[in-house]
């Protein structure tokens, strides 16, 4: 255990309570003065025009005007508001998303409760985050994003997003299988309404060139057809020479509603990603240890330029249908056929016998041995969720009941080729001089085919939410799910699971709402150990207590949870077999999470959090303590409105994964300013502006990751 809470952390959680005592007092009084019309500069109430303002619901898929949600989706697959979710669900908004000047689904999850966003540091292959310590399943629209592997998708781009929502802890009840980390769920932007449309580029850090576009509104004049575009294009290098970043990406949409009841959404996306692979596989020594020739460069590129990539092709198309019968009741289905390619050829760095990470140059530490892996994944998907939602009452009780039945088949076909380190049995790939590379020296490996997999998943769920008397709350749920994994020429691996849900809440009439939930999670674990044994599906359950509060206006939100998590069947390196994995017995997490947003006034916007968690050895190491604050301050410069400013504070604790050597912790600063009209955004985003160079993590088998540099990127919109 660690010593007493560090002297920043303390400082944080004070201050964050002293901006919403100070909201609460301040905040509510000029509300009231603005309500009341305020004062002229004699000191007497002043008379205000009549204001007419149309505006829309919030409804769970909807704009968000600000950083705070009211509603959400993820966490019961119905339109609920969050004050009465018994479980930790944060909301990233599209405005927070462009605020912070997100390029990534990494960049977005930055200032989330209960996310380590950067887990492995800067990577181009794929974005990755943990939950709660473990790797949370993505969705998008409420359907599975990817099969496997990142080798078998394709980065999502968060220009699409309309909001990001994360659901913290098991959730295998409403989508089946799933780790403990429970779900990221994106969604998208989908056809409005009201005609908006907006063109922008943006030139930034490592030659960074995007020019991108989103277009909506109706298409005929009674609003019965509504379409959206959206577009990127984009150029750029990154932070590691002879890696690139580049897109292009169309995604049209096209909402029927030929009545109030009914609608129907068609979704389409063509995306190419042209990029390589960020993460080299450096050894401890050189990256956080001591090596006699110093630091390897955070820039530095050890694969072969020409070979090396990670290109990615993702077609896909799908749909949203909804038929209300009544008020009442409704059904739903949502639809995805999806198909990706993955060409992703890698040299990358032979440092997972922590003993032998310079096992080419034990002496010198210069040369390190290579693995050249190449692999050529094409995947087809098909998912689909349906359910029929209702509403009903029993005496006093009212009912809010969901019965739905889910899909998904994946089948992956590969082409793989790996070449070994010349000092290993057949080895051909030669070393490489990590502070001086010499390219050109190397034959790629030759390519076959890999036998093709298959996977079917199919549940049944049944959920009801509960409302006793005007506060008391009550969701339960119950599902049983099939998972069928083949390989060609092996018999299929099935497994069963039933997982539950249950939570109680009090949502009391002052906005502050206590809880206490329960939930599952069930994942089946494919393949054979060394001794050609099955694995056993993992197996997870969570204990999660919190309190809710979000002020009468919609202009606070605050979030408090604690959790134990425990799960069965992790699998684990071998310590008797450097070539197998184990299944732990259990292991287990607890943790506190603290999230507050606010708006202050018309002015200041804030999100504000703290994590702690205290993981299992057996477990991937995580920092103990995290802690991050974001503001925005809009300002008038003389007469000329429409200017904001923004700021932001990350830390991490220090920690260490197992054995490995201690990662030191680190504080990370992004700013953001920007000027508003009603047709043009111009906005300069900085993360990491301080420029640190940090270890992301270091990993017991002997790896590690850097973090991400600095990044400016300057911006332009127009909005017609």
């Amino acid at each position: 255990m660690e010593a007493a809470v560090p002297m920043r952390i303390r400082t944080l959680v004070l201050a964050v309570a002293s901006i919403f005592a100070a909201w609460s007092w301040s905040g509510q009084s000029a509300l009231a003065q603005e309500a009341s019309g305020g004062t002229d500069s004699a000191g007497k109430p002043a008379t205000l025009g009549t204001i007419t303002v149309t505006a829309q619901p919030e409804t769970a898929t909807t704009p968000v005007s600000g950083y705070i949600a009211t509603r959400a989706a993820t966490a019961s697959k119905t339109d609920t508001p969050l004050i009465e979710t018994p479980q930790a669900v944060t909301v990233i908004t599209r405005d927070e998303i462009v605020d912070q000047g997100a390029q990534n689904i990494q960049d977005a999850l930055n200032y989330a409760a209960g996310v380590r966003s950067d887990a492995y540091g800067l990577d181009s292959r794929t974005d990755s985050f943990r939950v709660r310590g473990s790797e949370p399943t993505v969705y998008l629209d409420g359907l599975r994003q990817n099969y496997n592997w990142y080798t078998s998708t394709t980065r999502v781009e968060p220009y699409t997003l309309e909001r990001i929502e994360v659901l913290r802890g098991p959730a295998s009840m409403l989508y089946g299988q799933g780790s403990t980390a429970g779900v990221v769920n994106l969604v998208s932007k989908r056809p409005l309404a009201e005609a908006q449309r907006e063109i922008g580029i943006s030139y930034g850090t490592h030659n960074r060139r995007q020019i991108q576009a989103d277009l909506t509104g109706p298409l005929t004049e009674d609003g019965t057809w509504l379409y959206r575009v959206v577009a990127v294009g984009r150029k750029a290098d990154t932070q590691v020479d002879h890696v690139r970043d580049d897109r292009m990406l169309i995604a049209p949409s096209l909402t029927w509603r030929p009545s109030a009841r009914t609608s129907l959404t068609l979704q389409a996306l063509w995306q190419d990603d042209k990029s390589g692979s960020t993460s080299q596989f450096f050894p401890w020594e050189g990256v956080l240890l001591d090596n006699p020739n110093g630091q390897i460069p955070v820039e530095r590129f050890i694969g072969e330029p020409g070979w090396d990539r990670y290109d990615s092709q993702r077609r896909s198309f799908g749909w949203l249908f909804e038929h209300s019968f009544n008020d009442n009741w409704t059904v739903r289905q949502n639809f995805r056929w999806a198909k990706n390619k993955v060409d992703y050829r890698s040299l990358y760095g032979d440092s997972f016998n922590a003993s032998q990470g310079w096992v080419g140059d034990p002496i010198n530490k210069r040369l390190i041995g290579r693995y050249a892996d190449a692999t050529l994944t094409n995947v087809t998907m098909l998912t689909a969720d349906q359910h029929l939602e209702g509403k009903f009452d029993t005496g006093a009780v009212k009912h809010h009941m969901l019965v739905g039945f889910d899909a998904a088949y994946a089948r992956e076909r590969k082409e793989s080729g790996l070449g070994l380190p010349v000092y290993m049995d057949g080895g051909t790939v030669p070393l490489i001089d990590v502070y001086n590379p010499v390219y050109g020296n190397f034959t790629p490996p030759a390519m076959s085919d890999d036998p093709t997999a298959r996977q079917r998943d199919t549940g049944i769920y049944l959920q009801d939410q509960l409302k006793f008397g005007p506060n008391w709350i009550v969701v339960a749920g119950l599902r049983y799910d099939r998972s069928v994994n083949g390989v060609e020429g092996e018999d299929d691996s099935v497994s069963t699971a039933t997982s539950k849900r249950l939570g109680v809440m009090y949502a009391a009439d002052n906005g502050w709402s206590p809880y206490l939930s329960y939930s599952e999670s069930f994942t089946p674990v494919t393949g054979l150990d060394a001794y050609n044994q099955r694995f056993r599906p993992m197996r997870g359950k969570q204990i999660e207590a919190g309190l809710k509060y979000e002020s009468q206006d919609g202009r606070t939100a605050f979030n408090a949870a604690v959790y134990s998590l425990k799960e069965e069947n992790r699998l684990v390196p071998d310590p008797a077999n450097a070539n197998n994995s184990v299944q732990a017995g259990e292991t287990k997490n607890t943790g506190l999470e603290l999230e507050l947003k606010t708006a202050i006034g018309r002015q200041f916007d804030m999100v504000a959090s703290y994590n702690y968690i205290d993981l299992d050895d057996q477990l991937e190491g995580m920092p103990r303590h995290q802690a991050s604050i974001w503001g925005k301050y809009r300002f008038a410069i003389g007469q000329a409105t429409g200017f904001s400013a923004g700021a932001g504070v990350r830390w991490l604790g220090s920690f260490r994964d197992g054995q490995g050597p201690r990662i030191p912790g680190v504080t990370l600063v992004d700013a953001m300013l920007a000027y508003d009209t009603p047709s043009w955004r111009y906005a300069l985003n900085a993360t990491n502006l301080l420029n640190k160079t940090y270890v992301s993590t270091c990993l017991s088998r002997g790896d590690c990751w850097f973090g991400a540099q600095r990044s400016i990127i300057a911006s332009a919109s127009y909005r017609f």
